[in-house]
Order: C-alpha cells, then structure tokens, then sequence
C-alpha cells in the first residue's frame, strides 16, 4: 500500500487550497480582473484618492491611482502616458483634452462623463501677504506686484500665458518673471518660496502644507474647466472602470467633491 509522506500531504493540501481560493475569486494578489488602473490629472486627484477607498470596500475592486496633467508636454502627462501604452483602464482630466484623446482613438467614444467643475485659485507661501484679487483691478496689481509667478503646464496655466495676463495687458510686463511648472503642484512652489504667487486650480492649491490660499479669480477674469473621465481604448477592466465613474457621479461622492474645492459638474438629487 503506497502512503503519501507528510511533506507530499502538505503540497497536496497546499495545491487543493490554492485552486479553491482561486475558483472563489479570493486570491491575495491583484488580478486585471479585479484591479483598476486610473490616470488622474490634479484637478480631481485629491477626490479620486479619498473616495477610492469607500469605493473599494464597498465594490471588492482595488483602484490603483497614476498621477499626471491633462495636456502638455511632461513625460508624465496623461496624453504621454497613453502614447507609451501604459496600463490604464480610465482617465481623469480637462473635458478638451478627454475628447482629444477619443479623437486619437485613445479613449472610448460615449464614454465620457463630467464629473466636477473647477476653479483657478491664487495661493502665496505661508505668512506672507495674502493680496486682493476681489476684482479685474486688484489681479492685475497683484500680478504686477509679485516679484515671481508660478502658473500650471495643465489647463489653467494654459489660460494664464494665453489668455489672462493678455486680458490684462500686463504680458511683457509679467512674462519674464511667470515660470510654466511640470510635474509638480504650483502650491509646492510656492510653499518652499521659488515663486511669491501662484495660480492653479483650486483643488491643487487646497491641500498643500506651507502655502496660504488666498481665493478665486474673480468671475470677470475666471475659467472653469470641467474635469471628465473616460474608458481607455485598450481597458483590461471596462467593467471596473464604469463603475467607479457611476460611483464617483453619484450622492455618495458629492461632499468629498466639495471639500476638495469643486463643484459636482452632475445632478445631485
């Protein structure tokens, strides 16, 4: 009679386990199925993360967030990072730069949803300071005044160097002084002192230590970008990442989204 020996047993109940937690779905590591991979620009990082885990707990998924800009030319940007086919089942960035990317036939075209309306802000180093900007006037002697500016490579930014300080008529006057900041938040600039203002989107001001927010531009001089997501082309988890764009349109995520500094660009009722 052949008896198994103790240490073939336990490879044997080792293998029978192993196949039975796989058939139940209950496997420690992350598989594609069950994991989404989300790019999102800083506009809505600091939602993405927070509501990420209530998601989580209440989905079984585990989300996995990539950092980059809406546009630009940083190797970390959100159309980069695409263009090099890195792992992504959704995005999270400017409406413009999502339907660009669906032109390219790199997100899925329907797929698109709005998700918040954002604002540009003005942040100064922490004690310094804080200028007026309550009105069209008051921006332009601020601008004029700050011996450095610090100004986003994403959509805001984009409105800074193309169009306000033109609004203005202080471009040749601030231009030289105006630093375009990649891969990094303005706020952090301006909190280690290499800029004395800095103007972002609100919800990337918000959250850093050692910078003051001082407020919104004003709504003669303000434009808000509407942040999006969309389903990658080449999605491993189209599923997963429809569902967390429902969860993230939905009741539950509208709180987190205004204390970040946004506005649900969706119904929420």
């Amino acid at each position: 009679m052949f008896v198994k020996s103790p240490r073939r047993r336990a490879m044997l109940v080792t293998l029978a386990l192993s196949t039975a937690l796989a058939a139940c779905g209950h496997m420690p590591e992350q598989s594609p199925k069950n994991t989404i991979t989300v790019i999102s620009s800083g506009g809505f990082a600091s939602s993405v993360e927070a509501l990420a885990p209530q998601f989580e707990k209440q989905s079984g998924y585990h989300v996995e967030i990539v950092h980059g800009s809406s546009m630009g030319g940083a190797p970390d940007s959100i159309p980069a990072r695409l263009d090099r086919q890195e792992p992504a089942d959704m995005v999270i960035l400017a409406r413009k730069s999502l339907d660009q990317l669906v032109n390219k036939g790199q997100a899925v075209k329907g797929s698109q949803v709005d998700l918040v309306r954002s604002l540009i802000g003005i942040s100064v180093q922490k004690g310094a300071p804080k200028p007026d900007i309550s009105n069209a006037e008051a921006v332009k002697r601020a601008l004029l005044a700050a011996p450095s500016i610090a100004y986003s490579a994403s959509a805001s930014g984009t409105y800074y160097e193309k169009e306000l300080i033109k609004k203005l008529g202080i471009e040749a006057q601030v231009k030289s002084k105006s630093k375009r900041i990649v891969s990094e938040r303005v706020g952090a600039v301006v909190a280690r002192g290499d800029a004395a203002l800095g103007l972002q989107q609100v919800s990337e001001l918000l959250p850093i230590k050692g910078a003051d927010y001082v407020g919104v531009l004003p709504p003669a001089l303000q434009k808000a970008t509407i942040f999006s997501a969309g389903v990658t082309t080449h999605a491993r988890n189209q599923q997963g990442a429809n569902d967390l764009i429902k969860f993230l349109t939905s009741p539950a995520a509208v709180q987190t989204i205004r204390q970040n500094g946004l506005e649900p660009a969706f119904p929420t009722q």
